[in-house]
């Protein structure tokens, strides 16, 4: 009998603690100064930037305020996520059963047979995996480069491609951007 009361007790004390604890989640959280910086907020008015975080660097990696390197960084951002965007796209496009027509190599091993994925890099020969590699560093570093005299950062149209983009007002470019 003894047992079973201090079991009692204990449990009893557990969920208090546990009930202590999801109360202490909802506590309002101290809040720091805002910093003066102007390094630090440099950036805080720029498209993207979202609330209540404001502009979020947590590596540092324009902390000193540089415009440069800050606009070379979202650059390079929004081409590798459109990148990862097709990416995932191809990587669907398999997992649904859609492969390219004919051999990947001279062997007559078809694209249908390497199957999606990381699992299809383990089937691909290694002079084909360098193929694969190699192409993606030449269209790295001579067609998907950095392009100067754009509108914006990130502006991809290389002059080509419009959907209408000059007809837009100010503020619809902002809103799409």
């Amino acid at each position: 009998f003894f047992l079973f009361r201090r079991t009692k007790s204990t449990m009893k004390s557990a969920i208090f603690a546990s009930l202590v604890a999801a109360a202490s989640a909802f506590a309002p959280a101290s809040q720091k100064a805002a910093s003066s910086s102007t390094a630090l907020n440099a950036f805080e008015d720029d498209i993207g930037t979202i609330g209540p975080v404001g502009f979020f660097d947590p590596l540092g990696l324009v902390a000193d305020g540089n415009q440069e390197k800050f606009d070379r960084l979202r650059f390079v951002e929004l081409k590798h996520g459109r990148i990862s965007m097709l990416a995932v796209v191809g990587y669907l496009t398999n997992a649904g059963g859609k492969y390219l027509n004919g051999a990947i190599d001279f062997s007559g091993k078809q694209f249908s047979d390497c199957g999606y994925g990381i699992d299809a890099l383990t089937k691909i020969s290694p002079v084909g995996l360098a193929q694969v590699f190699g192409f993606i560093g030449f269209l790295e570093l001579f067609v998907m480069k950095d392009i100067t005299g754009g509108e914006f950062v990130g502006d991809f149209r290389n002059g080509y491609i419009d959907f209408g983009w000059d007809s837009f007002d100010e503020e619809t470019k902002i809103q799409k951007r």
